[in-house]
């Protein structure tokens, strides 16, 4: 005798049900999938690209900005901070709910979840991942950033020290002499901070946005960040426990990606510009530091000699600095930081940069084909 066919279709029945009362949320998801196919459909046509970046996402993005600018606090880590909290209350009413007689529950919690996440990933894909494929900071500044040759690095390394011995002094230092501006004061003086670059490449101009102090800082140091972009609100936030020598190139890194330097490689040549032109000392002390560790860094894999001579040469200030942030990044080497920065560069390569975290020091050829003019001959 055949089975009773109405039991097989029960369990298709009650997700038909189920799908139908939450057909909404299903075309949501639909909706959200199908924006970030648009975008990989259409992120290889540079046309394309420049057109959205400069009436779509640049527009939104400063809209937001000027809309968030005013509050004192992070509105991308409130937000976030709700949203995270917002789920795991929803998911623990799942989890009740589906233990006392509806097994649709968790699925819902799932559903939706999965639509403001499909949906948080296709506006950062409209409003930033396309900024990737749009005319680079080097394109139009007409830069190559070409390799550069050992000679040719430790010239500008060389300037770089030297610069940064001409302006160690101008800081003010803690006993131990060590960089010792205010966090405070470095966040709030960031007024003209891009005017020395604009005269020479306008596309750099941009409205002035306050950076913001992080309430997670320390969690940004766990997983080994100093500052972000938020580009669904358009704001820089930035990591306030880490060593403050750094922190202002990093407000200059950051304005740079609101300005619309997408590629990390290039904010951080267009932050260390900014902040040695900006007439600001602890703005030029920092950038110029910056370019020197980033130039040293790749000077001692190519001349662990040559760049250890140069080293040598540092005032004691700029050495004391480079101590105290080794030694505070060093607290934090561990497994978090590893998969924070696996994470980081999995994101990076997801949208073209093919060069991942390493992006971060490939300034290095920007920084010698504009710097190496002023070093005279080399080899």
């Amino acid at each position: 005798m055949a089975d009773h066919p109405v039991h097989h279709l029960r369990p298709v029945r009650a997700l038909g049900c189920w799908a139908l009362a939450h057909r909404g949320a299903l075309a949501a998801l639909a909706g959200a999938l199908g924006a970030v196919g648009l975008f990989l459909v259409f992120r290889s046509d540079r046309a394309a690209m420049d057109w959205w970046v400069a009436r779509v996402s640049m527009p939104v993005k400063r809209f937001l900005g000027a809309v968030c600018d005013p509050l004192p606090f992070s509105v991308c880590e409130a937000g976030a901070t709700m949203l995270i909290l917002a789920a795991f209350l929803l998911l623990a009413r799942a989890l009740w709910q589906t233990a006392h007689g509806s097994p649709g529950a968790l699925g819902t919690w799932t559903l939706h979840l999965a639509v403001v996440v499909l949906w948080g990933y296709a506006a950062v894909c409209g409003l930033w991942g396309t900024q990737y494929y749009a005319a680079s900071f080097a394109q139009q500044a007409g830069m190559a950033a070409s390799p550069v040759t050992a000679a040719q690095l430790e010239a500008v390394t060389r300037y770089f020290g030297q610069q940064v011995a001409a302006c160690a002094g101008t800081v003010p230092r803690d006993g131990e002499g060590r960089f010792a501006v205010a966090r405070s004061a470095i966040l709030e003086d960031t007024e003209g901070l891009y005017d020395g670059l604009t005269g020479d490449w306008p596309f750099l101009e941009g409205p002035a946005r306050r950076p913001k102090p992080a309430f997670y800082s320390r969690l940004m140091s766990a997983w080994g960040f100093t500052g972000y972009l938020c580009p669904l609100t358009g704001e820089s936030t930035l990591n306030v426990d880490c060593p403050a020598v750094f922190l202002p190139v990093t407000v200059a890194h950051e304005f740079a990606h609101q300005r619309g330097v997408a590629a990390e490689q290039e904010a951080n040549f267009v932050g260390i510009l900014a902040s040695i032109t900006s007439g600001k000392p602890a703005y030029i002390y920092s950038g110029w530091l910056y370019g020197y560790l980033h130039l040293s860094n790749a000077l001692y894999r190519t001349d662990p000699q040559a760049a250890a001579a140069l080293s040598a040469r540092l005032p004691a200030g700029a050495a004391a600095d480079f101590a105290d942030n080794n030694a505070y990044w060093a607290g934090w080497e561990g497994p978090v930081r590893t998969v924070g920065e696996s994470v980081y560069d999995s994101f990076l390569r997801s949208y073209g940069q093919d060069l991942g975290m390493q992006s971060y020091g490939a300034c290095v050829d920007l920084l010698v084909e504009h710097f190496l003019p002023l070093c005279g001959p080399t080899e």
